[in-house]
């Protein structure tokens, strides 16, 4: 366990803390895990602030972070490492996981069903007990500091049969629920995010909600936090916000035409 000395630090005593408005106990909790070494899932839609929740409690804890976002073809490799060429000798370069585990920092994997099976096993020793990572190629075997700590990410509405965590892997993990915010927290994060006016956030986020209502109907996702950001952002630097909102709260959520003018009826309904 780590010394209680190594506590978050006080709020307002890190000039540079990313914003992160929580809507719970998710803080205590992973500050919990993290001095207890286990590892933290975290589950929610698109947009809805799981990467800056990480971003901002590495910072709280003061610890570096590395972030990977997953892929078809992220391998087992791209997080370990491997030997690669430079000026003429054959030199080992260590992955995010290898270098987390050095420096006990903490390794973010975003969407990591979206990884290669092998990735998924790399990561087993480190997640249980052992805390272990075998470099096969070096022939290192690392042991994680107490600092170090593994998080990873995905978006269960995405979930199909070829791309789930086993239960194998989901039970090695303290799991943590995000959904988007209530309409007076996510409108407060908007304006503190874009800098527009508080009354001008609530309309946006109004608006998501709404959105957000279609999802399993015409949408498999509904307007993240993210989009409402991005349209307050618009509308902060000068655009119409009936253009802002096409832009960024319609646009990007279908490409059938109908589903888009049915967007547009839902936005001005809204909008009252």
């Amino acid at each position: 366990m780590i010394p209680a000395t190594s506590s978050l630090a006080a709020s307002g005593e890190t000039p540079d803390l990313p914003f992160y408005a929580a809507s719970g106990d998710e803080c205590m909790l992973f500050e919990q895990a993290w001095r207890n070494r286990l590892p933290v899932l975290l589950k929610g839609p698109t947009g809805c602030g799981k990467t800056r929740f990480v971003a901002h409690m590495a910072a709280r804890l003061g610890r570096p972070l590395y972030t990977v976002a997953c892929h078809d073809d992220l391998t087992a490799a791209d997080l370990t490492g491997r030997h690669l060429l430079k000026g003429g000798e054959t030199v080992w370069a260590d992955g995010p996981l290898t270098r987390a585990m050095r420096e006990g920092a903490i390794l973010y994997l975003d969407e990591v069903v979206e990884a290669r099976k092998d990735v998924t096993v790399v990561l087993h020793p480190v997640t249980d007990d052992r805390r272990t990572l075998t470099l096969e190629r070096t022939g290192e075997t690392l042991l994680a500091p107490p600092e170090f700590m593994l998080v990873v990410s995905y978006n269960p509405g995405y979930q199909n049969v070829l791309k789930s965590l086993k239960p194998s892997t989901r039970q090695r993990f303290v799991a943590m629920e995000f959904g988007y915010p209530d309409p007076d927290t996510e409108a407060a994060i908007v304006a503190s995010e874009t800098g527009l006016a508080p009354d001008r956030c609530v309309p946006l986020v109004r608006i998501a909600n709404a959105l957000r209502d279609l999802k399993g109907q015409d949408l498999d996702e509904g307007a993240s936090t993210r989009l409402i950001v991005y349209a307050a952002t618009l509308i902060k630097a000068g655009m119409k916000p009936a253009a802002a909102i096409d832009a960024a709260l319609l646009q990007p959520l279908s490409d059938d035409p109908d589903v888009q003018a049915a967007l547009a009826r839902v936005a001005d309904l809204a909008l009252g």
